[in-house]
């Protein structure tokens, strides 16, 4: 994509605060490591990003983090921006919603009531965290569904007819 290009919809994602709403993700930070619930959710994201079709940024928060310079990187095609020392995510976010070239929709998944409100005056929608979860939930949902009728399409059996399958079947038996 071009610098300046418009993009499809966009989904922002403020990292920690949704990291912090999703109880498995809070339970996995728990009881391995905070950079493994990151991680995790990075994938979660990805994924999603693959079923939506949209693009899928999301801000992880490093204002108290001492020297933190603003980090960008890709993985899998999802856009993963780390704040700078000083300046939070919802400093970010904000910037992105006021500078995004969209051709679609901004969405601002948070919890966060401020940001909601801030996003909602830079004319993105506001997507609440239990809302993004029950959407991801439900995308592996569907890609679990297309993924059988994708072995059944793919298999012999799918593919043969009524009078063919009883004879295969009955040398199978015999």
């Amino acid at each position: 994509m071009k610098r300046g290009e418009p993009v499809p919809e966009v989904l922002i994602v403020d990292g920690y605060n949704f990291l912090y709403s999703w109880p498995e993700l809070v339970k996995l930070k728990e009881e391995s490591s905070f950079a493994h619930a990151r991680d995790k959710l990075i994938a979660e994201l990805i994924n999603y990003q693959a079923y939506w079709g949209g693009q899928v940024i999301i801000v992880f928060d490093a204002h108290k983090v001492a020297g933190a310079v603003e980090k960008k990187e890709k993985i899998g095609g999802v856009e993963i921006i780390y704040s700078r020392e000083g300046e939070t995510a919802d400093a970010v976010i904000e910037k992105l919603v006021r500078n995004l070239n969209t051709q679609g929709q901004v969405y601002v998944a948070t919890a966060d009531t401020a940001e909601q409100c801030m996003i909602l005056g830079g004319g993105a929608l506001r997507l609440p965290v239990a809302e993004l979860k029950a959407y991801i939930e439900n995308a592996h949902r569907e890609m679990a569904r297309e993924g059988q009728k994708a072995l059944q399409r793919n298999s012999l059996d799918g593919r043969l007819q009524g009078e063919t399958l009883k004879v295969l079947e009955k040398w199978r038996r015999q």
